[in-house]
């Protein structure tokens, strides 16, 4: 398949590229040079490297579209300024993409387009899939639910939307786990306020695994949380990532103290999301690790 790839250069995509070797991938990128070098180890010779679609007018050549681009969202507090900076980094691009499968007369098959866990808001220990509807004013569900709005746009006889509601991807090379390691390391991890509230992972392995499947199965259509089976609570996965690194598990952030570095954009950390992956385990989909643990120990060993 040819697939035009946005955000490959991010924490999933480089990893996504990876398992895209049999494909051809045009990666859209604002600095390919710099694209070129951090992903030297990742293109088999079958990616070539745009900086922009303005010379586009349709996307008559591509099967799919992976659309992965968007300003980190828990890097930076959410002033004014940034709030608008990680809406415009999802909802400009998706919308140019949603015009260009418009102007096609053989569009890609499938535009697969990114949202996260986000969009449901704190549902405290209620598990839920994605048959549940949302409605409040909390930042994330509003840049979600607009992502999604724009990307379904691109619905059509010849076109099938998967929007991805992704939840926290585990990996050591970045993202959440990244952050937490070295405190934990040192013997210094805990849990986060009352601990209670429910984290929705997934190893990185089956957040790849499942785009592919999603691109090659072929009825495949909606909204998808990608989040393994088992959620757990911020207290159980705060030991047992102790327990995998052998170190003590004594320390509590109180709740404030993140509020109070983080602003509003603690409620990442807080807010409970007991989210069940339905309907990629109906589709077929069989999670590689939908177990915490086991999770853990693959990626520390083999980070190790």
């Amino acid at each position: 398949m040819k697939v035009l790839l946005t955000g490959g250069t991010g924490f999933i995509g480089r990893e996504l590229l990876k398992h895209l070797t049999t494909h051809e991938v045009v990666l859209l990128t604002r600095n390919p040079r710099q694209a070129k070098t951090t992903l030297s180890h990742t293109d088999m010779g079958n990616v070539s490297y745009i900086s922009s679609l303005d010379g586009f007018h349709h996307l008559n050549d591509f099967d799919a579209v992976i659309n992965l681009a968007g300003e980190p969202i828990a890097e930076r507090r959410w002033t004014k300024k940034q709030k608008k900076i990680i809406c415009d980094s999802r909802w400009k691009l998706t919308e140019t993409l949603v015009e260009l499968i418009h102007a096609s007369t053989t569009p890609p098959s499938v535009f697969i387009s990114g949202s996260a866990v986000g969009y449901y808001g704190d549902q405290q220990n209620h598990p839920f899939d994605e048959s549940l509807q949302v409605n409040n004013q909390d930042f994330p569900h509003y840049v979600c639910s607009q992502w999604e709005q724009i990307a379904n746009r691109a619905r059509s006889d010849m076109t099938r939307v998967c929007i991805l509601r992704t939840g926290f991807v585990l990996a050591p090379e970045g993202g959440a786990l990244k952050k937490m390691l070295p405190p934990y390391r040192f013997g210094f991890g805990g849990p986060l306020g009352s601990g209670r509230q429910y984290i929705p992972w997934i190893h990185m392995l089956d957040m790849v695994r499942g785009i592919i499947y999603l691109m090659q199965t072929t009825h495949a259509h909606g909204e998808f949380n990608f989040s393994a089976p088992h959620p757990v609570t911020n207290l159980l996965f705060s030991q047992t990532l102790a327990k995998t690194l052998k170190r003590p598990h004594i320390l509590r952030t109180p709740k404030w103290i993140m509020s109070l570095a983080m602003g509003e954009s603690s409620v990442l950390l807080f807010d409970s999301i007991r989210a069940k992956p339905k309907k990629l385990t109906e589709l077929g989909f069989h999670f590689s690790y939908s177990r915490i643990e086991p999770a853990l120990k693959n990626l520390l060993q083999h980070h190790e």
